[in-house]
This record gives C-alpha cells, structure tokens and sequence, in this order.
C-alpha cells in the first residue's frame, strides 16, 4: 500500500534527525509500503535565506525569493535520499517541478493548480522510494513558485490526493492533536479521530499542528491524515470525515490565540455602504479581519469594532484612519487574545455557549466580542486571562477526563 509522509523542519533539523527519518522510512519500506517522503527545509533554514535576501534588499522580488527559499527544501530531500541510499535503499530526490506540481503564478503563496504524478508513478513501479522536496512547484511558464508558510503540509497531502495513497502522515515534533495545548493546560488529552471541520477551526483559530489550507485540501480530496511526532512510536491523530461517534463528543478542543488586536470605530457616520468600503479597502490591502461587532446606529453614527492579527494591525491603522473625519474617533488594543470552544457536538447539543458565557462570568473574565458557528465559539477577552479561561473551559466541559 502507497504511503506519503511529511517530516517538518523539526523532524530534518540537524543531520542526526535527518538519519533518524532515513531509519523511520526504511522501517516503513521493511514492514512493505511503497513511500513518498515530503520533507521540509531544516528549522531555521528559511528564516536564514530569508535574512540573506534582506541583507540586500528590504523588498526583494517576489520570483526571486521563491527560487531561494525553495532550495532550503531541496536540500533536505536530496539529504534524506543519500542517507537512504547508504543503508542501501533505491531512493530518488525529487524537486516540486519533478514530482508534476503546477501552480498558478502568485509568487510566495502560490495554489496547486494540478498534480502530474507519471514520473512518481514510474519510480514507484521501479521500486524506488521518493523523497520530495515540499512547499514549492512551478508555474505553466517554468518559473519555480512556494505555497507558503506550512506549504510542505499542503504537498503531501496533494500528492497524497494525485497518487491515490491509502494515507498520508504529517510528523512533527508533537504526537497528534490535543484538546488544548499542553503547556497551557497539563491535563490535556490527546485524541485519537477528530472530524476536518474541526481540525479546520482549531488550525484558523490558533492550533499550530498542521496548516489549514492542508486540512481544507485533505477534506476536498478525502484523504486520510494522521498527524504523529517523528521522535515516538505512539499512534497519533487521525483526522478523517465526521462520524456519529463524534458528534457524541460535545466539546472537542479549546484554542488559545495571542496573535490579536482590536480595532474600534467610534462614531463612524452610518450611512448605507460605509462597512463594506472600510471592510474592502482592509481586505484590498490584504488585511486579515477575523471578528466584526456593529452596535445599531443613533443620531447618524454608529460604532463598529473588529479584529486582525497583530502583524497587520499597524495597516489596518493606516486603512482606518484615511478615512478621516467619517470616523470620531479610533481605539486600538493589542492586548486582546481569542478562545475558542470547538467540536462537532455543538451541532446537536444545546447550551455549549452559555457554558462557555458562564464559567468565564464566574472567573471575573468579561467577554468583549464573540463569534459562532455550528461547530465553534469564539469569544475576544483581555490577554492576561487567556490561559486561565483556557483551564476553566478545559476543566468545565470534562475535556481532562
């Protein structure tokens, strides 16, 4: 059976882990599956080029940080190709342009456009094992382009998708999905299935583990995903399509967000279209706005908050405030956070929220903005009581048991 397997900068990140992933794959080969291998560049490589490319300029050209960025990769696939070749093993290292992924021409953040898997396909017949190098591709004009960041995720399971494999497995440094960060919370359990729905809204909100765009791929392609750490044998996470069983589960994870700022528009004239000229000149400056509250208007005006990252926020200051005197006044916040309850069960099961509304009440924690879906609620409060509302909305849903 086909297998794909992504190893993440922490699993390459030095030369003995690169040997430990060349022992992981041949012990796979050993028990019988053909394989592909996505690998990542080795931690800090990217961030190293990416420090070089700014050393000559603070604005480098897009196509040209794609071709140095996606050697970082390279250079790992070819590695982890020469480490299996000496335990004597026909492994093969593959670029994004050999393994047949093309692209559209967005230069640094560049979508799958089609997968060409004949050449994979051949050295697999061949027996060969394939060590590809992820997070890039190229365009119908030749040019390499990356995915990213967490595009190596988003290669495997794309090609994971173009082969047909029976799974593919993302190894990190942590051993599968857990129902609330660990280091926040050390009752946190790890669990063993959870819905893409849900993976999708903890990867949005804040969970680390494996990058949405992957997760929203997976789901198209109903791939089966297994998230594992590459230093343990423990089983991990699977992460595959909604079942009864889960809804059964009313509370799945609690995710913390730190990376927030709020933005309030005071006394913004209320007049039809206003919200979605701000909304448009944000989102035309690719601003990321995540929780929008609008009070209903009194005497022409009216207030409007919402929320972005904290990377963009100083943009989205210069957005705001070019429209003058359409806005009173301008508030900012940057010592905000996010939590959010998150799970399948929400969808037949009443009372989640005011759960959620409750225990924060009774831990003097006042909620500023909240957010909902069928499988998710979201609510902004001040940083300082982040991890604590994290333990109690763990504690209160019996998440610990």
């Amino acid at each position: 059976m086909l297998r794909v397997q992504k190893y993440g900068g922490t699993s390459v990140g030095s030369l003995d882990r690169i040997e430990n992933v060349a022992n992981r794959v041949a012990k796979a080969r050993e028990e019988g599956h053909d394989l592909v291998i996505v690998v990542s560049a080795m931690s800090g490589e990217t961030n190293k080029l990416i420090e070089y490319a700014n050393h000559f300029s603070a604005n480098p050209a897009k196509k040209e940080m794609d071709m140095l960025l996606s050697s970082g990769e390279r250079i790992t696939a070819a590695l982890l190709a020469i480490a299996l070749q000496s335990k004597g093993f026909d492994a093969v290292a593959m670029t994004g342009r050999q393994a047949g992924i093309v692209t559209d021409d967005t230069h640094t953040y560049a979508r799958i456009e089609s997968i060409d898997p004949t050449a994979m396909q051949n050295a697999i017949s061949e027996g060969k094992i394939i060590i590809v190098a992820g997070f890039q591709g190229v365009n119908k004009a030749g040019s390499v382009t990356t995915l990213g960041r967490g595009g190596s995720d988003l290669s495997a399971v794309a090609l994971a998708g173009a082969l047909k494999a029976e799974q593919c497995e993302i190894y990190s440094d942590v051993d599968g999905i857990y129902t609330t960060d660990p280091r926040i919370e050390p009752h946190a359990k790890k669990l063993d299935t959870i819905s893409y729905d849900e993976m999708l809204e903890l990867s949005s909100l804040g969970a680390k583990v494996l990058q949405n765009r992957s997760v929203e791929l997976a789901k198209k392609l109903k791939v089966k995903l297994y998230a594992k750490s590459s230093f343990s044998d423990n089983k991990g996470t699977l992460i595959t399509e909604e079942s009864k069983n889960m809804e059964e589960v009313l509370v799945s994870g609690v995710v913390l967000d730190k990376n927030q700022a709020r933005v309030t528009l005071r006394g913004v004239v209320d007049r039809p279209g206003i919200a979605a000229e701000i909304f448009t000149k944000l989102a035309n400056n690719n601003i990321n706005v995540d929780m929008i509250i609008q009070n209903v208007g009194t005497d022409g005006l009216t207030n409007l908050g919402f929320t972005v990252p904290q990377s963009e926020l100083d943009n989205a200051k210069r957005v705001v405030e070019s429209f003058g005197a359409e806005i009173g006044g301008i508030d900012f916040d940057e010592h905000v956070c996010k939590v959010s309850v998150v799970g399948v069960g929400m969808k037949s099961h009443s009372g989640v929220a005011s759960t959620a509304f409750t225990v924060l009440a009774e831990n003097n924690i006042n909620i500023q903005m909240i957010s909902t879906s069928e499988i998710k609620v979201s609510m902004i409060i001040d940083e300082k009581y982040g991890e604590l509302a994290v333990r109690t909305l763990h504690e209160a849903y019996g998440l610990d048991k």
